[in-house]
This record gives structure tokens, sequence and C-alpha cells, in this order.
């Protein structure tokens, strides 16, 4: 379907997949979807917000995966506030 969104994850894409790049596919798909390359002025809003809803989507989905064979950075402990 959307042959032009690449896989933002390991080990396809060698570094973490960046918000710009997640943002990028969410814009390819709802374009492809939509029909739209640029929304009129009265469709603006539902565009954007779809565009940012999947890329907030796709942010949960690359953080949630296991890809085995790829070790995903620990997050450094955190010195607790005194």
């Amino acid at each position: 379907m959307c042959r032009s969104i690449k896989t933002l994850r390991p080990p396809a894409l060698p570094e973490e997949a960046t918000e710009e790049d997640m943002r990028a596919a969410a814009l390819q798909y709802v374009r492809k979807v939509s029909g739209f390359h640029h929304p009129a002025a009265h469709n603006r809003e539902v565009f954007d917000r779809a565009v940012e809803e999947i890329a907030e989507a796709t942010a949960r989905l690359l953080d949630g995966l296991e890809v085995r064979g790829v070790r995903k950075p620990r997050p450094e402990p955190q010195p607790d506030a005194v």
C-alpha cells in the first residue's frame, strides 16, 4: 500500500527511529489513505490531527516491540532526589 514508508525498527533502521522519521511515515500513510497530498483548508485540521495520532501510535508501537537478536538500550537509573 504505502511503498515509500520505510521500516523503522532495528535491524532495518540501524539507529533508533527519530520523531521526524515517525512523523514522515505517518504523513505518508495519511496522504495515501486520504488521497490528498495537500488537503484543502477545510480538511487541514483533521488531516494534521490524524498525522499526529498516527505518529504517536507509531512511537508506542516501536517502544513496545521486542525484536529478537536486537538489544534495546536500557535507560540509565536516575539517582534518587534528596
